[in-house]
């Protein structure tokens, strides 16, 4: 049991060591620093931002190389956002806000389709039938929630927050991502303690797969 442990930690930390996005989501995470990012509405919508961005490669791609590249990376980025979603700014609302919960129970349900459609769509080729028609699809619903996200949940609990609770929020969504699966898993809880239980199972083995998939250069 230490023994499989251990190596699975090696391989971990190798993996976030050399896959060239974690380098680069460092990249940004520091350079977000400077600039003060200490909102954490500022800091998901940077995430949205990243993924719609990565949508758009995956539907407008240059060759299919660089669409398969696009789309890992568009899994990568949704699937880690989406647990830190859960893990920290739901609880938030639920602890900051009089309808928080109804609030954030409404935006798991949503997390719950997409991510069911996520994890369909992580194992599709672009050759396959069906897989624009999937992205699609799913970036519809996506959108629907990130627009309710930014300019609903985000508005009203930034209304409440203390400067400090706020940079901790922002703090601990950073920490959270970079030990979250990156691959959908639609039926592991929504919720912490369990969800955080069950990711903590599965982040290694995604975090392996990795360094046999293709990303952006």
């Amino acid at each position: 049991m230490f023994a499989r442990t251990t190596v699975i930690t090696k391989h971990l930390t190798l993996t976030r060591l050399t896959h060239p996005s974690l380098i680069d989501q460092s990249r940004r995470f520091f350079a977000a620093s400077a600039i003060s990012m200490t909102k954490i509405s500022d800091t998901i919508k940077t995430d949205h931002r990243e993924i719609e961005g990565w949508y758009q490669k995956i539907v407008n791609p240059a060759n299919e190389d660089e669409q398969v590249r696009a789309q890992n990376q568009f899994v990568w980025e949704l699937a880690r956002h989406s647990i830190g979603e859960e893990l920290v700014l739901y609880p938030a609302l639920e602890k900051h806000l009089e309808d928080g919960k109804a609030m954030a129970d409404k935006d798991r349900q949503e997390h719950q389709v997409v991510k069911e459609m996520l994890k369909k769509f992580q194992n599709m080729k672009p050759s396959d039938s069906g897989y624009l028609t999937t992205i699609t699809s799913l970036m519809d619903n996506l959108s629907r929630h990130i627009k309710e996200e930014e300019t609903e949940d985000l508005v009203q609990l930034e209304n409440v927050l203390e400067q400090a609770d706020n940079e901790s929020l922002v703090k601990s969504f950073d920490r959270t991502k970079a030990f979250v699966p990156t691959r959908s898993h639609p039926s592991a809880p929504a919720k912490p303690p369990f969800e955080t239980a069950v990711g903590l199972m599965a982040a290694p083995i995604d975090h392996l797969r990795d360094l046999f998939r293709k990303f952006p250069e």
